[in-house]
């Protein structure tokens, strides 16, 4: 797949690649998720096209500073409070790049990638109910008929 533009980006999309500006960069924080305790940062970044919010999970938190210029390939998009998220996690790869052709900060548009009313696609697989629940036992059970 080719490189795509912040401009371009709708949620739910796999696989992405992108350059970009990073405009502003957050530090690591932990947070609790579904599947327990996670390290993310958020940065925002952008080109031509506009920007966006980047989450960078595991390893990649922190891993971009200010300023810099970043290739990001293999990241997804996610859909939150209206707008488009760029995640990048373990199968992503940041590589800090001399791209000339990507506009300093200050000339970003502020144009964010919108979601729109998109609704996400039902989840696969996920969270598995094995076994049965253990029923109430009633009164009469137990007890041997004679």
């Amino acid at each position: 797949m080719g490189e795509e533009k912040v401009g371009n980006l709708k949620p739910g999309m796999e696989n992405v690649n992108l350059t970009v500006r990073v405009i502003e960069a957050g530090e690591p924080r932990q947070i609790q998720t579904k599947n327990g305790t996670r390290t993310i940062s958020e940065a925002i970044v952008g080109d031509e096209t506009g920007r966006i919010k980047l989450t960078l999970w595991g390893n990649l938190a922190g891993s971009v500073k200010a300023g810099s210029v970043v290739k990001i390939d293999n990241a997804w998009t996610t859909a939150y409070k209206g707008q488009v998220q760029l995640n990048a996690g373990s199968k992503s790869q940041i590589t800090e790049t001399q791209e000339d052709g990507v506009p300093e900060a200050d000339q970003i548009p502020e144009n964010i990638p919108s979601a729109g009313d998109y609704r996400r696609p039902p989840q696969r697989g996920g969270r598995r109910f094995g076994g049965r629940r253990p029923r109430p036992r009633r009164e009469d059970e137990g007890e041997e008929e004679e």
